[in-house]
């Protein structure tokens, strides 16, 4: 087998990587096999990667024994509950690419033959999703599963509850209770990714659809049997995909991403899959509108499973009824099961070793949760490349709503708003400049619509952002990272308190109700406010591109690859 990682033996760099690798206790005879990079994003922030150390040593013998030899390589890894401390949570986003660029240095500067990738918090899976695109060398992706939590341990509360309870003491002006301090203490009880359908469960369940994790991966307990199946599985699995030469750019195509958006609207998966999977497709050289993709096929898409924080279902009780694979079953009518995947087989091949749906967990094509969408991509005059709403399921609406317009320049300038009643029922709050460039790395409006919550204004009162919100907000009619965004000359930075909106979900519209004449004659958009960061924020405000390009950080990516 001819691998790019082999160098001719009598050349200086093919005797200074022998005398680097010897020097670690390799075996010299081993050094002609398919190197592979065992890509790591652990560390001792969070329990998202407590266990993923371990998980290293036993895939290192996987490896070995499947004839590969396998070199660890680190990231960095951001945890959305602790490094978003810093610069008001900014730098989640950006560490998304900065972890695919990681990647790139790691494993195109060493010319290794393949990857294996750890995937385990909310911005690791898009971004080794993305790297597989870009290096476009035999990938695997494992998800590492999500941790055990006081809910399924007869507790009180996860943490995302906790978040949710402390959030809104917090904006009521009290201190956090005891009790929510009780719930704090027992709402981890092992490693993983935090329980129920917010991102990092989603972009699991998404690398399974797309075909780049193999079947039956997600969701699964953190350290489970399952688990422990997976990753032994995943090491024999990149073996044969270096054996036959086949790249994610084989398997992410248009149909398989396709494929993801039908799963993640099936189920009402974090709206942060958005732009992750539009990212990915940009990575891969695929040409797809996943913003357009979730905004038509969300109408034809029925709910097969209503998991926390869309209803009373665990992610537990979806892992028991069959996970991923269970609803990409049931889904198969609507789905192109002729797409690739990394286990050798077709989806559709695949799936046909899949339990059936339980009909309680899981339903059916013929007898959904619901039939209306619990993520609605909307576009209009206001938002031209489109903008998301989650909804609950089922939806009590309304799902039409008009208004006059209530701007505001930050989170806390609307939250001083709600405090002080300048905030009446039936009006569009507005917040503005907090977008990807503005923010940037879109700032967080999650405890402006708390505190309308709080006040009672969560169904009377609708929100507009350039900025994002948590995947647990699916209450009242919140338009949130719309596109193109106020700092970048998008419409929503004309808007002038008092001016009508339409917001009509149905419709999938979003428009603002003023004459194009008036809005021309209006002076452009000022940000009041500008984040100093005089790091990498900064260059990534300087480098992002928009959201219809998945925020990547350059107009198209992608290396091709040497065959290995």
């Amino acid at each position: 087998m001819e691998l790019r990682s082999n160098f001719p033996p009598n050349t200086a760099r093919a005797i200074t990587r022998r005398a680097q690798w010897v020097s670690l206790g390799i075996d010299p005879a081993d050094l002609e096999r398919p190197k592979v990079a065992i890509v790591n994003t652990s560390n001792d922030l969070a329990a998202c990667f407590a266990h993923l150390d371990d998980i290293v040593v036993v895939l290192k013998e996987e490896l070995r024994a499947a004839g590969l030899l396998p070199f660890e390589v680190r990231t960095a890894a951001p945890s959305d509950f602790i490094t978003s401390a810093g610069r008001g949570g900014r730098y989640i986003l950006p560490t998304r690419d900065l972890m695919t660029n990681d990647v790139e240095v790691m494993v195109e500067g060493a010319q290794l033959d393949a990857m294996i990738c750890l995937s385990s918090c909310d911005k690791t899976t898009p971004a080794h999703l993305m790297a597989a695109g870009r290096l476009n060398i035999p990938t695997v992706i494992v998800p590492c599963g999500y941790q055990h939590n006081g809910l399924a341990a007869d507790g009180d509360a996860d943490v995302e509850e906790v978040f949710l309870r402390a959030s809104q003491q917090v904006l009521d002006g009290d201190t956090v209770d005891a009790e929510v301090i009780r719930l704090a203490d027992q709402a981890i009880r092992g490693p993983g990714v935090c329980a129920g359908l917010a991102t990092a469960n989603s972009m699991h369940m998404v690398a399974e659809a797309l075909g780049m994790a193999v079947s039956g991966a997600a969701p699964v307990r953190a350290a489970g049997e399952r688990m422990w199946d997976t990753v032994r599985r995943s090491a024999r699995t990149l073996a044969a995909l270096v054996e036959s030469g086949t790249r994610p750019r084989d398997i992410i195509t248009a149909g398989s991403v396709t494929n993801a958006v039908r799963l993640m609207l099936s189920v009402g998966g974090s709206i942060n899959t958005i732009k992750h999977l539009q990212a990915v497709a940009i990575e891969a050289g695929v040409d797809v509108d996943v913003w357009e993709s979730y905004r038509t096929l969300g109408r034809e898409t029925p709910m097969l499973c209503s998991v926390r924080p869309n209803g009373p279902h665990l992610v537990e009780d979806l892992e028991d009824a069959g996970g991923a694979a269970t609803v990409l079953r049931e889904l198969l009518p609507l789905l192109d099961g002729d797409q690739r995947t990394v286990d050798g087989r077709t989806l559709a091949e695949n799936l046909a070793a899949a339990r059936p749906a339980d009909g309680t967990v899981i339903r059916t094509l013929a007898d959904p949760f619901s039939t209306d969408p619990a993520i609605v991509v909307v576009r209009g005059s206001l938002a031209a490349e489109g903008a998301v709403v989650k909804r609950p399921v089922p939806d009590p609406g309304p799902r039409r709503f008009r208004g006059p317009a209530k701007v505001f320049h930050s989170r806390e300038e609307g939250v001083d708003a709600v405090a002080d009643g300048r905030i009446q029922p039936g009006d569009v709050a507005i917040i503005r400049g907090i977008g990807l460039v503005g923010g940037p790395a879109m700032g967080m409006t999650s405890a402006f619509i708390f505190a309308l919550e709080g006040r009672g204004l969560g169904s009377s009162v609708a929100v507009i952002t350039d900025g994002q919100m948590s995947g647990l907000v699916n209450q009242g009619i919140v338009v949130g990272e719309v596109s193109p965004e106020a700092a970048t000359g998008g419409p929503l930075g004309l808007v002038q308190d008092g001016d009508l909106i339409d917001i009509d979900l149905d419709a999938g519209r979003v428009d603002l109700l003023v004459p194009e004449a008036e809005l021309a004659a209006r002076p452009a958009f000022t940000p009041q406010t500008q984040v100093e960061t005089n790091g990498i924020l900064d260059q990534y405000r300087a480098t992002v591109q928009p959201l219809a390009c998945g925020a990547v950080l350059c107009a198209r990516a992608g290396l091709t690859g040497e065959a290995p």
